[in-house]
């Protein structure tokens, strides 16, 4: 009789030992972590479950990392730890990581193409993107590539983001053809491609895209040579960006079919890649009778029926650049 009450007292002693250490093992699994501040955790693709438990520790997200791994395994949650970048909240329970890591929902970051790079320029954007993956063995054709801001993962493809941005452009591209304006004298979406890179390149200001866009055309119309700066500069850099200089008359002689100063029409392809704005313009643009533009010092531009007129715009050009420089000096 004794025995019995002795088993019976040391089955009493082994399941409180067991319920304790099983309430102060739930305590550890849902008590406030020790991160003090939202942070970003990246957890590479392969990772087993001590790698994550380490990763997470060194990050500050957890603190007890063999109770972390007892959790995730008696709760199977072992079998579910998605790869990605996670976001983690200030004071994140080990059982909240635990359910954040099996939901899949990674950190969304932003990669922005900004308007009129070259697709040179944007594919070096791309490898100096770390968050990225993947080599870009060649550039794309210029004009392919929409800018925009573009959602992904941390580990997407460099690659795969240009296949994204030139299926943007596809889009973007005829839905502006289709909605153009019937007296435009181009005849294909390609053409009013080239023209939107060259007003994307021309202007800066939103209200005169179509303006712009508008004395291009009556140039076309008039069999007027296009004369636009950028394109001499695209002749120069060969696509590879911003040529460090201002232009010289030499440079506007240069033998080029980009050069629209020495050939007739739209260059052959594209000078850099356009906005949807720029694209919009270059299918609808102003109707007036400008055929002149130059800057007028302010970020703007003053416009020119009469090549007197635009003598007159480019002499007070002058007067405000070398008004800056004076006061650059001084």
């Amino acid at each position: 009789m004794r025995l019995a009450v002795r088993v019976a007292i040391g089955a009493v002693v082994v399941i409180g030992l067991f319920a304790g250490a099983a309430l102060w093992g739930l305590h550890l699994v849902n008590r406030a972590g020790p991160l003090a501040a939202e942070s970003s955790v990246v957890i590479p693709r392969g990772s087993g479950l001590d790698a994550i438990s380490a990763s997470l520790t060194e990050a500050g997200v957890v603190d007890a990392p063999l109770v972390f791994v007892a959790a995730a395994k008696v709760t199977g949650a072992n079998r579910a730890l998605k790869a990605g970048e996670y976001a983690f909240p200030a004071h994140v329970s080990i059982a909240e990581a635990l359910r954040i890591l099996q939901s899949g929902k990674t950190v969304v970051r932003r990669f922005t193409v900004p308007e009129g790079l070259t697709s040179s320029q944007v594919v070096a954007l791309l490898r100096d993107e770390p968050s990225l993956s993947g080599e870009i063995t060649s550039d794309p054709a210029e004009g392919t590539l929409l800018p925009e801001t573009y959602h992904y993962s941390w580990g997407d493809g460099r690659a795969d983001m240009l296949k994204r941005m030139q299926a943007a452009m596809q889009s973007a591209l005829k839905a502006a053809w289709d909605k153009r304006s019937l007296s435009l004298p181009l005849d294909n979406p390609e053409q009013a491609l080239v023209l939107a890179s060259i007003v994307e390149k021309e202007t800066s200001v939103p209200q005169e895209r179509a303006k712009v866009a508008g004395v291009f055309v009556n140039r076309l119309l008039a069999s007027m040579r296009l004369q636009s700066d950028p394109t001499v500069v695209y002749a120069l850099t060969q696509g590879g960006g911003t040529l460090g200089r201002a232009l010289t008359r030499a440079d506007w002689k240069v033998e080029s079919p980009y050069n629209t100063y020495v050939v007739d029409g739209l260059p052959p392809s594209p000078i850099a890649n356009p906005g949807k704005a720029a694209l919009e313009a270059a299918m609808n643009p102003e109707q007036h009778d400008y055929v002149y533009f130059v800057a007028d010092g302010t970020g703007g531009h003053a416009f020119a029926k009469t090549l007197a007129e635009h003598n007159r715009n480019v002499s007070r050009w002058r007067e405000v650049m070398k008004r800056q420089g004076d006061d650059a000096a001084e």
